[in-house]
């Protein structure tokens, strides 16, 4: 008897945290307007998939939580253990353009925000190729 209420308490537990966790899933449609309002087209084109130099990364299909980490990482460009140094995507990490803050200026992009925009890209179809 005691197994089995152990395993209903155990059962009912991982449902309350799938439902907390599919609570905060990623949303790809907010994540496709904040790439939009960004501008990410203007460097790594169409899709997403084209980039308008190939120093510049295909995000397109790429998977989300590189994507999500990434960008992270961009936000503390200035961190030598898990910055990124890139000033151009560090200033568009860094400047929401989506949201103002009282001085007038654009805000950064939440983790929240992120984790939108990483969806989206990973939604995205592109030609990432991967070998085993």
């Amino acid at each position: 008897m005691k197994k089995i209420s152990l395993a209903i308490s155990f059962n009912l537990g991982a449902l309350m945290l799938a439902a907390a966790v599919s609570a905060q899933a990623a949303d790809i449609e907010k994540g496709k307007q904040l790439v939009e309002k960004g501008a990410c087209v203007a460097c790594h084109g169409a899709g997403l998939n084209a980039p308008i130099s190939p120093d510049y990364p295909k995000l397109a299909g790429q998977h989300g939580d590189y994507i999500y980490h990434a960008l992270l990482a961009y936000q503390t460009s200035n961190n030598p253990l898990v910055g990124r140094s890139n000033a151009i995507m560090a200033g568009q990490v860094n400047s929401n353009p989506a949201t103002i803050g009282a001085d007038g200026k654009p805000r950064p992009f939440t983790q929240a925000e992120l984790k939108d925009i990483a969806a989206y890209i990973e939604s995205l179809p592109g030609s990432l190729v991967l070998k085993k």
